[in-house]
């Protein structure tokens, strides 16, 4: 019989200032936290509930809540792959119980899931959607040489030039959140590599993609609204170069893992995203860094306060969680 106590809790963290995308802006973080107290180990998980796909946080906290039963009966984190559909409940728990594991075992989590061993993360930090004076200015202040910036309407091109030649020395990723113009993509794309971009992130709704079947561009276009686990890597190499892999969509680390090594195995190359978030999110997501090819692990720094022995941030990189704060 198990000796395990789930806890959880709904964090509401205040945003430094607003972060816009093409669907709206936001001036808070809305996370569920859970806590699972086995003996004299904690292991913690962190999620955020996703409107874009119908979560919210009521529904989550109400899916780990139906889950309580069995996590604390002693469910595996290999049986909870198959007990809960992927999202933002299931990568609370799957995270939490990585980091129980790592504590009661006394093995880091990143020897227990195979990755390589951890250092410093380049990051990729957002320059949220504005005016393109707006976020060319924002960009001046923006630490790091990898700037991803929010995009979506007409001026969409404009945008790019200006945080260019702003930046001159930093390398782009630019993300529509699905609300490019289909009639300015030809023209982004195009002067794309000239102005910095190393990647295009999500142009198109994820039901209208298949343009990107014949695209032409000459830089990689990264999945990631598209995406959700590792069942979907097969059809989305038709039309994108890259996957944006999200923990908080693919229902935590154990599919994370899954999920880049199938986007290995069809040749796409991997970034590993976040939500806007504190530490205890990030932390499994700076983990999974070491087998991608970028990070866009930027959460905590939107925050006002994130938590106690979070994660340090120097000048656009991340360096690896503490055992004080996950795995």
């Amino acid at each position: 019989m198990s000796n395990r106590h789930l806890e959880i809790t709904r964090v509401s963290s205040p945003l430094r200032v607003a972060f816009a995308i093409s669907r709206g802006a936001k001036t808070e973080a809305n996370t569920v936290l859970v806590r699972l107290q086995q003996g004299a180990a904690t292991g913690w998980g962190e999620c955020v509930p996703y409107a874009r796909y119908g979560e919210t946080v009521e529904s989550v906290m109400g899916a780990i809540e139906a889950m309580r039963g069995a996590i604390e009966g002693g469910l595996t984190r290999d049986d909870l792959q198959t007990q809960m559909p992927a999202g933002a409940a299931r990568c609370a728990l799957d995270c939490a119980l990585w980091d129980l594991e790592a504590k009661m075992s006394g093995t880091p989590v990143w020897q227990l899931a195979g990755l390589p061993e951890p250092k410093p993360v380049e990051t990729a930090v957002t320059v949220t959607l504005d005016t393109p004076e707006a976020m060319a200015l924002a960009a001046t202040t923006t630490q790091g040489r990898l700037l991803k910036l929010k995009l979506g309407g007409a001026e969409d091109l404009k945008r790019i030039e200006a945080v260019h030649l702003a930046r001159p020395d930093a390398r782009l990723i630019v993300d529509a959140n699905e609300g490019l113009l289909p009639a300015d993509f030809p023209a982004i794309s195009k002067a794309a590599a000239d102005l910095g971009v190393v990647l295009i992130e999500q142009p198109f709704p994820a039901a209208d993609d298949e343009a990107l079947v014949r695209r032409p561009a000459p830089v990689a276009i990264c999945a990631d609204e598209s995406a959700h686990t590792s069942a979907d890597i097969q059809d989305l190499a038709r039309r994108y170069d890259a996957v944006n892999v999200k923990l908080d969509k693919t229902g935590g680390l154990t599919e994370a893992l899954a999920m880049v090594h199938a986007a290995r195995a069809s040749g796409m190359g991997v970034m590993v995203g976040c939500m806007v978030a504190g530490s205890i999110s990030m932390a499994p997501a700076v983990l999974l860094a070491g087998l991608c090819d970028a990070a866009d692990l930027d959460g905590p720094l939107w925050l006002k306060e994130d938590v106690a022995n979070g994660l340090t941030y120097r000048d656009g990189w991340v360096d690896p969680p503490t055992q004080a704060l996950w795995g």
